[in-house]
């Protein structure tokens, strides 16, 4: 969508999202168009928004509306554009692709990032709007300019040195790990990290154990290169080590977040993490350990990260700055053991080469000059004032049906509903009323936990109550959370 797209109404990005499909082919002449509702839910709006677009579509011609069955693509486009269904036809994955290409494309289609625009309660997004925009372009325009050259040109693929060792020290600093800059590696944000770090320590058909409820795009991720997922479930200290061992025996590597659990917010204890190095240990597995909110820790002392603990040379450890910074930065890092940096960095360069070189050297002046400690400071301190804000407005909107107990760490908190409870219908309802609000149950495998995610970091004050008061409503056919 071009800068005027991005800059239109909402229900006006909808409509022209709409129209350019239907002119370029996605959807054929006469072919039926998804449910609004449904159509809403995935974009994560309202839908009244996705009605808009598609009446107007309905005046210019488009679209033909048929009571009782929904809207279809006129047909008479097909006159009009006689070259559509050919290149719908050009556009159809099925047909020459191979099957590791299917697979990776089918992969795909279960899990797609929300790009929608983002409202109360979307989790996983930082204030942006808090974030020192302009102390970070005075930074910029300080780079000498034979600096600037410099990294106008292709850099490493393990990243730019100077980054390298700025996030070497701050590890050291806030999460306590121990590690020499060789060993981290500059990533184009976690996601690829979490992939690679997992594809360069299992072969294809190697199981993995992942939390159950856990993060959609390490399996999606893991599932796409051939490599199985197992399930295993949680309990109040995360991940169950002698369930999944037991149950998994083969297993060969652990995916865990283990400071600030995604999505139930459950942080692992200490005899559990090491009974889980001690797995990993005797049955030379390795342990993808993703901290991609551990900073945001709000109580006196900070719980630290798995890899800082001893005999932990078999964790490969995953931060990115998508959260303490912004997620339009892009960027990064895992720290691996020796052995394996030149294969990562290697096999990197095989596909994005490396990340931008001017960005780099930007955060490593933003890290090294304090900035860095300052901003997060700041959002620690804004966050759990929000969170405080969300707990009590949705009490008071709710009348106590809605009540998540308020945690000392994270970006989201989790609200469980009674076992057997439908979670989907409350979410759908929610969107409908223009309230982002994630059922549980997306997020499992096979366990029967229910429940809604609320985030809360990237919203002030003002919008969090809007939210409850929008969410309120929905509630009138809803049982009770647990």
């Amino acid at each position: 969508m071009d800068a005027r797209a991005n800059a239109a109404p909402l229900r006006q990005q909808v409509y022209l999202q709409l129209r350019r499909a239907i002119e370029q082919g996605t959807f054929a002449p006469g072919s039926k168009l998804p449910p609004s509702r449904e159509h809403a839910r995935a974009l994560g709006v309202a839908r009244n928004t996705v009605l808009w677009a598609l009446e107007r579509l309905r005046v210019e011609g488009y679209v033909v509306a048929r009571v009782g069955d929904g809207s279809y693509v006129a047909p008479d486009l097909a006159t009009l554009h006689p070259t559509t269904t050919r290149r719908k036809a050009a556009l159809q994955p099925a047909t020459g692709l191979s099957q590791r290409g299917r697979q990776i494309a089918d992969t795909a289609l279960r899990w797609r990032p929300p790009v929608s625009a983002v409202v109360p309660y979307r989790f996983g997004t930082p204030s942006v709007q808090d974030f020192p925009f302009a102390l970070w372009s005075r930074i910029a325009r300080q780079v000498p300019l034979g600096l600037q050259q410099s990294t106008a040109q292709y850099g490493s693929p393990a990243g730019h040195k100077p980054l390298r060792e700025a996030i070497a020290q701050w590890l050291l600093v806030s999460r306590g790990i121990r590690c020499e800059p060789q060993q981290v590696v500059v990533t184009s944000g976690s996601a690829q990290a979490l992939g690679r770090g997992a594809r360069r320590g299992v072969d294809v058909g190697d199981e993995v154990m992942v939390e159950d409820p856990g993060y959609l795009g390490i399996r999606a991720c893991l599932l796409s290169h051939g490599i199985v997922a197992r399930p295993v479930n949680l309990d109040a200290q995360g991940l169950a080590v002698a369930d999944g061992a037991a149950r998994w025996p083969q297993a060969r590597m652990a995916v865990v977040t283990p400071t600030h659990q995604f999505p139930l917010g459950v942080h692992m204890g200490l005899p559990r993490r090491l009974e889980l190095l001690e797995w990993a240990r005797r049955t030379q597995a390795w342990i993808v350990e993703d901290d991609y909110d551990g900073e945001f820790q709000y109580g006196a002392h900070r719980i630290p990260a798995l890899c800082s603990l001893p005999y932990s040379e078999r964790v490969l450890y995953v931060g990115t700055f998508s959260k303490t910074l912004h997620p339009g930065l892009r960027l990064g890092f895992i720290v691996l053991p020796h052995g394996l940096v030149e294969a990562f960095a290697s096999a990197r360069s095989l596909t994005d080469r490396h990340s931008p070189g001017a960005p780099q050297e930007v955060l490593a002046r933003f890290i090294t000059e304090g900035h860095l400690l300052r901003h997060l400071r700041r959002m620690r301190e804004l966050y759990q004032e929000r969170q405080a804000v969300l707990v009590e407005s949705l009490r008071k909107a709710s009348g106590g049906r809605l009540a998540p107990a308020p945690v000392d760490h994270g970006m989201h908190l989790a609200l469980e509903a009674a076992p057997g409870v439908d979670d989907t219908a409350l979410s759908h309802r929610a969107g409908e009323a223009g309230v982002y609000l994630a059922p549980l149950s997306l997020y499992t495998l096979v366990s029967g936990r229910r429940g809604w995610l609320f985030g809360y970091a990237g919203f002030n004050e003002r919008q969090l109550r809007q939210a409850a008061r929008l969410l309120a409503p929905c509630l009138e056919r809803e049982p009770r959370a647990a």
